[in-house]
C-alpha cells in the first residue's frame, strides 16, 4: 500500500495550531512510508474575511495573521519551494512551540532560524504577493469547499480538511493513521467522519 499511495499536498496557515499538529505527524509519515509531500499556503484570514459575525478576538487574529502567511508567502517567492517548509517550521515552533504570542518577533525570530533574509519580514504588512496568496489558498479550498478550516491535505489528490488531530503520532503509528487515511481517500463516496473535540492540538 505505501508504495502504492505516495503523495500529499499540505496546504497550512502557519498561526494554525491544528495545520501544525497534522504538520508534524506528516512528518512522522516521511520517515516511516515513502511518501512526497509539497506544502502550501492558505489563510484563515482570507477564509474568513467577508464573514460579519466573528468574535472580536477572533477577528482581530485574523487581521494579525496575514503577517505569518504573508511572509511564508514571499519566502516562497523569492527562494523556492524549499523556504516555505523552512520558514513554516521555524514559525511553528516560534509560535506553537515556544509560544511567542507577538507575531512581528515570531517572524523575527523564525527567519533567522531558518537562515533567511530579515527583510522577508517586511512583507508581513505589505500587500505584494498577496494575489500568489489567495491562489494558493483558492487552490486548497476549491478541492473541499467553504466550511473548512486548515490544515487542506490532498492525498493521492483527493483532498480533505484535516484529519483534524490533537495527539502527533510517532514512528509506525504515524503511518498505520497514514495508510487509513489514504484508504478513506480512495473510496470515490467517502466525505465526511466527525466528532466533537474534547481537547487542544499538542505542539509537539
Amino acid at each position: 500500500m505505501a508504495e502504492a499511495t505516495n503523495t500529499a499536498d499540505f496546504w497550512f496557515d502557519p498561526i494554525c495550531p491544528f495545520a501544525w499538529a497534522t504538520s508534524r505527524w506528516i512528518e512522522e509519515v516521511q520517515q516511516v512510508r515513502d511518501i512526497t509531500v509539497t506544502w502550501h499556503v492558505m489563510s484563515l484570514s482570507v477564509l474568513n474575511e467577508n464573514k460579519d459575525d466573528l468574535p472580536e478576538n477572533y477577528r482581530e487574529m485574523l487581521q494579525r495573521g496575514w503577517g505569518p502567511v504573508r511572509v511564508v508567502t514571499a519566502a516562497g517567492e523569492q527562494h523556492g519551494q524549499d523556504a516555505v517548509k523552512r520558514l513554516y517550521d521555524a514559525l511553528g515552533t516560534q509560535l506553537h512551540v515556544n509560544k511567542v504570542e507577538d507575531y512581528t518577533e515570531a517572524i523575527r525570530l523564525a527567519l533567522d532560524d531558518a537562515g533567511l533574509p530579515a527583510d522577508l519580514a517586511d512583507y508581513a504588512t505589505q500587500e505584494v504577493y498577496d494575489e500568489q496568496l489567495r491562489a494558493s489558498h483558492e487552490d486548497g479550498i476549491d478541492r473541499v469547499g467553504q466550511d473548512v478550516g486548515t490544515p487542506v491535505v490532498a492525498f493521492n489528490g483527493t483532498a480533505f480538511f484535516g484529519p483534524v488531530i490533537t495527539r502527533i503520532p510517532r514512528g509506525e503509528e504515524a503511518g498505520v493513521l497514514w495508510d487509513a487515511t489514504v484508504t478513506l481517500a480512495g473510496f470515490p463516496g467517502f466525505f465526511e467522519l466527525k466528532r466533537s473535540r474534547t481537547e487542544d492540538p499538542q505542539a509537539s
